[in-house]
């Protein structure tokens, strides 16, 4: 009896431990419960609220267009066009490397790997997949939005340069937006942005860039819009009228046709450019919406060079229009007058070298007026000597040659003006005198872009103002006033009566191009470079 009692009791102690056990058990568990979610509702309410939020509210970027470029006239160059573009976001998307295969049964992606750039990405980021893509690829999407989740086409603006290459190296194109450029402008651009890189696209991308706007949509699981709850509508960019001639600008581009050179046209009274032509040049829609790596490579391996602006960053050069400048410097200082006579027998002796003139029979007695009407070489070669390397350096910075013109384009060369200082510090060597004989005709070390040639001659046409070259019409009080040059206006209009005499008078070198219809000048020009097989 007292065994079987004992027996019960014990029995009973361990059924009440059990219990006890358990008991505790459920407490700690519903303690551990009530502790998780004090932490998820307390602790992390914000960002988990913010997180199921956006699972639900997405805010969707709309495109505010870039404003048109139109030319003098009105004439539209650059516009926008409507395109559709394919992307996705990653947390909507349940097997990406499965959507890839789907969509790779019609659409062939082109660059960075697809499935790398959705991996890399963050979950509720736009990735976009591929640019302006074709209509017959559109509706492949369209006919499987249900099967792709996470998967959507946008409209977005796509640039569109009308006329293909026509001024492409004055309108310049867009390209990706670099990382620097975005961390400088967050607010303005988003990561996938094209951006003016290159031209007036460059230069003017702030007034250019249009003001994005925002749509906020409730979306399913899927990603899927289900409503809008609100739009801040997006605003285009302003437009902007050139200083381009569009007929000037395609008799230009026509003379140009299969060859390579650079020209432009400058209104000498207020320094627009009315036409600006480099040759060979580029498509400017190849960049629209990204251009490919076969093509970029092509263009940078391509020996002609086309992405190179000639007129504003190819030096040169600049031969005998060169004798403007020594013209010029040779009265103000003078070392001659207007009556100087100068004989010219075909050559010019100096030390125990002979320099020729171009013309072997030699043009005889020549002043300053017949040397620059004939374009004679003995003449200049001994205007230079008397001068010096530095004097005629002077005369050259005053009319612009060796230095920025500033020009609204950016992107521009200073080309070369040598001194006897600059060849001891680049050079260590010194100064020779038979250099400046074949500085004196615009040989030797001398380089200019035909841009500062144009500012040059444009001097000379208006009467001695050192213009400011710009690709925009109109006035604007931010622009800096042309400068007067410290030259006797008796000697510019010496000059200037000269040049008509290049086209007008029976010798003038460029006598064959003269017409009844007009009264021009103008200085022919011939240079010792490299010549390329299609070099104009």
């Amino acid at each position: 009896m007292y065994t079987a009692r004992s027996e019960w009791e014990e029995f009973l102690e361990q059924r009440k431990n059990k219990a006890a056990v358990f008991l505790a058990a459920v407490l700690v568990s519903i303690l551990v419960i009530i502790l998780r979610l004090w932490h998820l509702q307390v602790i992390e309410h914000a960002a988990l609220a913010t997180r199921a939020e956006s699972n639900r509210i997405r805010e969707v970027i709309l495109e505010g267009p870039r404003g048109k470029i139109f030319d003098r006239d009105g004439a539209p160059l650059v516009e926008s066009r409507p395109s559709f573009q394919l992307s996705v976001i990653p947390e909507d998307v349940e097997n990406p490397e499965e959507a890839l295969r789907q969509l790779a049964d019609r659409i062939v992606f082109e660059g960075d790997d697809p499935l790398q750039k959705i991996k890399q990405s963050r979950p509720f980021e736009t990735v976009v997949l591929k640019r302006d893509i074709p209509r017959e690829e559109v509706a492949f999407v369209e006919e499987r939005r249900l099967d792709l989740p996470g998967v959507n086409l946008q409209v977005k603006p796509v640039r569109n340069y009308i006329h293909g290459d026509f001024a492409a190296h004055l309108l310049g194109y867009l390209g990706a937006i670099a990382p620097a450029q975005y961390e400088a402008q967050p607010d303005v651009y988003v990561r996938d942005d094209f951006v003016g890189q290159y031209g007036v696209e460059r230069s003017f991308e702030r007034q250019l860039r249009g003001v994005k706007g925002v749509k906020r949509v409730e979306v399913d699981a899927a990603g899927r819009e289900l409503s809008v709850l609100g739009v801040a509508q997006p605003q285009s960019g302003a437009e902007l009228r050139l200083s381009l001639h569009y007929a000037t600008q395609a008799v230009a581009e026509k003379a140009f046709e299969g060859r390579s050179g650079g020209a432009i046209a400058l209104d000498p009274r207020t320094g627009e450019v009315l036409a600006l032509v480099s040759k060979p040049s580029f498509d400017p829609n190849l960049f629209a919406y990204g251009v490919s790596a076969k093509s970029w490579t092509g263009l940078l391996s391509d020996e002609w060079r086309p992405l190179q602006n000639r007129v504003t960053q190819g030096q040169y050069p600049p031969g005998s229009t060169f004798k403007i400048v020594m013209a010029v410097a040779g009265l103000e200082e003078g070392v001659i007058t207007p009556d100087t006579s100068i004989f010219c027998p075909g050559y010019f002796t100096f030390g125990n070298r002979s320099y020729r003139c171009w013309k072997k029979p030699g043009h005889g007695s020549v002043d300053v007026r017949q040397a620059l009407i004939q374009s004679c070489d003995v003449f200049f070669y001994q205007v230079g000597r008397k001068l010096g390397i530095d004097k005629i350096a002077e005369y050259s910075r005053k009319f612009g040659l060796g230095l920025p013109s500033k020009i609204d384009l950016g992107s521009e060369e200073t080309g070369l003006i040598p001194t006897q200082a600059w060849k001891q510090r680049v050079r260590k060597e010194p100064w020779l005198p038979g250099e400046t004989i074949s500085a004196s005709i615009g040989q030797g070390y001398v380089l200019v872009t035909p841009l500062q040639q144009a500012r040059m001659i444009s001097a000379i046409a208006n009467g001695g103002l050192l213009i400011n070259p710009r690709v925009t019409g109109g006035d604007n009080g931010k622009r800096p006033a042309p400068q007067r040059l410290e030259v006797r206006p008796e000697t510019i209009q010496l000059v200037r009566e000269a040049l008509r005499g290049v086209v007008d008078a029976p010798h003038g070198t460029a006598w064959r191009l003269r017409q009844a219809r007009y009264a021009y000048g103008g200085k022919t020009g011939t240079s010792q470079v490299v010549r390329l097989k299609r070099d104009g």
